[in-house]
């Protein structure tokens, strides 16, 4: 990952961009929040066409209103009020910031472990929403919402555990909350979402991962955590739409040699080796990148990658690929073809008399 690169991502049909110190443009179109589809009143669509235009502030009065409705003893005025909340900071930077400086974070915070489904729902999203202001990243985990988001991520619904993975992902684009985020227990959640959610709750599960893993702490629990297996099951699904942005995190996190023998254990090698043959540019310089971290210290890997048949495909990506991946497999190709030697001199010396 590289210091000062610019991240730019999607949300609500819309690319954001800011500097960001660990980002990648493998994932600049990840996250998005889903409102779903719920009935409203006219009075309630009223003011939400009045004040969700990206260009439209809702009013003093009205956000102070649905901030103390939030605190109610009803649970109907509270379901109503982090709903409102969730739509009129959906497209308006401007009520992002006011929502935040009205108070609205720590009932929101406090909402989201509800055992009401739809305030969770509905407070998780809001939290989300308030978080696309970067100035208020920083208020919302002072607020205690790292473990509620966590909670979210076990038992929300299906829209719920997609925006808390989204939420999460924007608290940790501030390096103290990586670590904080990884100890609460996130990262299994996360892994599951990204091997049983739907393809969205995918994107959102893999770009929050991409962003954690950069702590050290946080590669060792993916890896216990078992990423390797859905990671290559989006690998070896090109109509997944994830074969990059899985193989670019593989590649960040097989530094190990836990992470090395996990790919190993679930297959990885003849994936990889189909991607060096037959995937796009970039994947084939991200799988080759892999085989050779997976090789540089294993002779028994470096057999099980040469018997796969990698030589040809490295050999045709050494005259035609990038010049990252041509580098690569030129190293590749020297490490297989020395397991290749030692194991014909092995079956001369352990044939016959």
């Amino acid at each position: 990952m590289e210091d000062g690169m610019m991240e730019s991502y999607r949300y609500m049909d819309r690319t954001f961009s800011e500097s960001s110190a660990n980002s990648s443009g493998a994932f600049s179109d990840f996250g998005s929040e889903r409102s779903g589809e719920f009935a409203l009143n006219s009075q309630i669509a009223h003011r939400i066409i009045a004040s969700t235009a990206a260009e439209s502030n809702c009013s003093e009065g009205l956000e102070r209103s649905l901030v103390a409705d939030l605190e109610s003893d009803s649970v109907e005025a509270q379901r109503r009020a982090a709903m409102e909340i969730r739509l009129l900071t959906k497209c308006n930077a401007d009520n992002r910031l006011r929502f935040v400086r009205e108070g609205a974070v720590r009932p929101l915070v406090s909402l989201m472990s509800s055992t009401d489904p739809q305030i969770q729902e509905h407070s998780v999203t809001a939290i989300l929403n308030l978080s696309l202001r970067d100035e208020n990243r920083d208020a919302i985990a002072a607020a205690g919402a790292i473990k509620p988001l966590v909670r979210a991520l076990k038992f929300g619904t299906a829209a719920a555990k997609e925006n808390a993975a989204f939420a999460l992902l924007r608290l940790s684009h501030i390096e103290d909350h990586k670590v904080a985020i990884g100890r609460s227990g996130a990262i299994p959640l996360l892994v599951n979402l990204l091997e049983t959610g739907t393809l969205r709750g995918k994107k959102d599960a893999l770009a929050t991962l991409y962003t954690l893993c950069s702590a050290r702490e946080n590669e060792v629990r993916a890896v216990q955590a078992g990423i390797m297996k859905p990671l290559l099951e989006l690998m070896a699904d090109p109509d997944s739409g994830m074969v990059d942005k899985a193989a670019f995190v593989m590649n960040i996190l097989v530094v190990s040699g836990e992470a090395r023998a996990a790919v190993v254990a679930e297959g990885g090698i003849p994936v990889l080796v189909e991607i060096v043959e037959v995937g796009l540019e970039k994947q084939k310089e991200m799988a080759a990148s892999v085989l050779l971290q997976i090789c540089e210290e294993s002779v028994a890997y470096r057999s099980m990658v040469a018997r796969e048949g990698a030589i040809p495909p490295l050999i045709a990506l050494s005259q035609a690929g990038t010049t990252k991946a041509r580098k690569k497999a030129e190293a590749l190709i020297g490490l297989l073809r020395l397991a290749r030697a030692g194991n014909s001199r092995w079956t001369a010396a352990d044939g016959p008399d």
